[in-house]
């Protein structure tokens, strides 16, 4: 609502009286009207807040989200500097659904632009395994396979690369810091780029 709504209604909530009139110049008017301002500053903050609980619309309260869900984190070592990539990096946080399955990986894969393939390994068992199958031990279980679709380059360690980076590196590196953070602990992913 508008300052003048808001100076109307407060004249309203008066009680009636000669000692009570708040006609326009007198203190009580003035004071009624400078009420009446803050009330509809709050109001409009109000509505900003409802803008700010949400973190796809947030603009305020943006590095606050971030903090509460870790952005940047170990997989994402600098925030973008376009808010609107911040608010989506903070909206993904805000609904990511984890998962162990085959389809879970893919779908997280191709959300970052990535077409891959996923091979599990089976241990050789016999009576299970036929002529020609590979003869995994049973460590093998635990194990698979994401075979990237990517141009990959090699990337050598340099004056002026940071501490904690590989000292040769092959593939996207930022893939494998987000597919094995989302990894179940008891696995191992072998990360293959053609």
């Amino acid at each position: 609502m508008d300052v003048e709504s808001y100076a109307r209604q407060l004249k309203e909530l008066l009680p009636r009286g000669a000692a009570w009139a708040a006609d326009a110049g007198t203190r009580l008017s003035n004071l009624m009207a400078g009420l009446a301002d803050e009330l509809a500053r709050v109001d409009a903050r109000s509505v900003t807040l409802i803008e700010e609980s949400d973190p796809r619309t947030t603009l305020e309260l943006l590095t606050d989200w971030e903090r509460v869900f870790g952005l940047p984190d170990e997989c994402l070592l600098v925030l973008p500097t376009d808010i609107s990539e911040r608010r989506v990096l903070v909206a993904q946080k805000a609904v990511a659904i984890g998962g162990q399955s085959e389809a879970f990986f893919l779908e997280l894969l191709e959300r970052l632009g990535f077409t891959a393939t996923i091979s599990l390994y089976r241990p050789f068992r016999v009576g299970e395994a036929r002529a020609g199958d590979r003869l995994y031990g049973t460590a093998w279980a635990f194990a698979w396979n994401i075979d990237v679709d990517v141009s990959t380059d090699i990337r050598v360690f340099r004056a002026g690369s940071r501490v904690g980076e590989r000292l040769r590196g092959w593939g996207a590196l930022d893939l494998e810091c987000i597919v094995l953070r989302s990894a179940p602990a008891h696995t191992y992913v072998i990360f293959s780029y053609a």
